[in-house]
């Protein structure tokens, strides 16, 4: 897919291909080029390549989980100011507490919220 520079890139990492799906389309409908990431393993290789303008992060996912995603975001110069946006069903304090400490732009509970709301939550970020 042409990158159109004005675009702002925005990384879905989602394991779930529905909501992966579902997402991308109603980002791509607010203007922005979609990059997705189905595991960990995959997200970092995407991130390093292309240096999203923000990433929608899963936590559950297969092999590296969100955490060592966002560890490995957060320790690297190149990408540790990229804005990134937990969207996940762990929604407990102690998830939360640890995404915050690892920092994490936004948490959202995926049930608490809508796709609005999560393009909401973005275009505050970019």
């Amino acid at each position: 897919m042409e990158n159109d520079s004005s675009k702002k890139t925005i990384l879905i990492v989602e394991d779930d291909e529905f909501l992966r799906s579902l997402t991308a389309k109603r980002l791509e409908k607010e203007n922005y080029h979609i990059e997705v990431a189905v595991d960990g393993e995959n997200a970092i290789s995407v991130i390093e390549t292309i240096h999203p303008n923000l990433i929608l992060l899963d936590l559950l996912l297969p092999g590296k989980d969100g955490f060592e995603v966002l560890k490995k975001i957060r320790g690297t110069d190149a990408t540790k100011a990229i804005p990134v946006i937990i969207f996940s069903n762990l929604g407990q304090k102690e998830d939360i507490e640890k995404a915050k400490a690892l920092g994490v732009d936004d948490f959202l509970i995926k049930a608490n919220f809508t796709l609005d709301d999560v393009v909401g939550k973005i275009k505050k970020l970019i």
